[in-house]
């Protein structure tokens, strides 16, 4: 799964990497962000405009908010088939905007987080899935979804899944606001070679801990 990351790029930065799409002209940086929180995300709805959703999936049926609890992450592997994204995965997906993520290794009892990045620094993008959930009184709530799969060879020994990053190529195609039944092929493992990862404080592991110490390397512990 994923189920804190960062974003910690300004909007100058994030317009560089991200050429051709909008984004707000202010946004404070973040270093754990955490389900139920907002995240910055670009949704196929042909604005090209990034904007903020709430992390934790509701489906359109969905009776309660808190249903969204349940589901910050969904399964490459079977979303044309649950119920809860099978309607997202061929209607509304989305970009959500990173700069690293953190994964738990587990060994001898305990887990040790690590924080995973590109090496170029740069940030990038989770295929995401999002929704516009309408509540029995009226009220409206924007949400999304990261989309996991298979790890590669950088995460295996880390942790069994990882975010399904999508290269720049992708983007016009997980963007088209047409219903697709054809992009599960975008959603692998990221090159390995173009990434890196190195373990970090547990300062992570409470998400009331949103400061740049979360991600600065932890001499206490080996990634392998």
């Amino acid at each position: 799964m994923c189920g804190r990351f960062t974003l910690t790029t300004n909007p100058a930065e994030a317009q560089g990497a991200f050429s051709g799409f909008g984004f707000p002209s202010i946004f404070a940086p973040r270093f754990n962000i955490a389900p139920s929180q907002p995240l910055l995300a670009i949704p196929n709805d042909g604005t090209r405009q990034a904007t903020f959703f709430l992390w934790g999936f509701l489906p359109t049926w969905a009776k309660e908010s808190s249903f969204g609890r349940k589901l910050i992450n969904a399964r490459a592997e079977t979303l044309a088939e649950k119920p809860s994204f099978k309607g997202a995965f061929k209607y509304r997906r989305c970009l959500i905007l990173a700069d690293g993520f953190y994964e738990w290794k587990a060994s001898g009892g305990q887990k040790a987080p690590h924080y995973i990045f590109m090496k170029s620094r740069q940030p990038f993008a989770f295929a995401g899935l999002w929704s516009d959930w309408e509540s029995a009184d009226g009220s409206r709530l924007k949400t999304a979804a990261i989309i996991t799969t298979e790890p590669n060879e950088l995460m295996r020994p880390i942790h069994k899944r990882m975010p399904a990053i999508l290269p720049p190529s992708a983007y016009q195609d997980w963007l088209d606001p047409r219903p697709r039944n054809d992009l599960t092929p975008l959603l692998k493992p990221y090159p390995a070679e173009e990434m890196d990862a190195y373990p970090v404080s547990t300062l992570v592991n409470n998400p009331a801990n949103e400061k740049a110490e979360c991600v600065v390397p932890s001499a206490s512990q080996m990634l392998f």
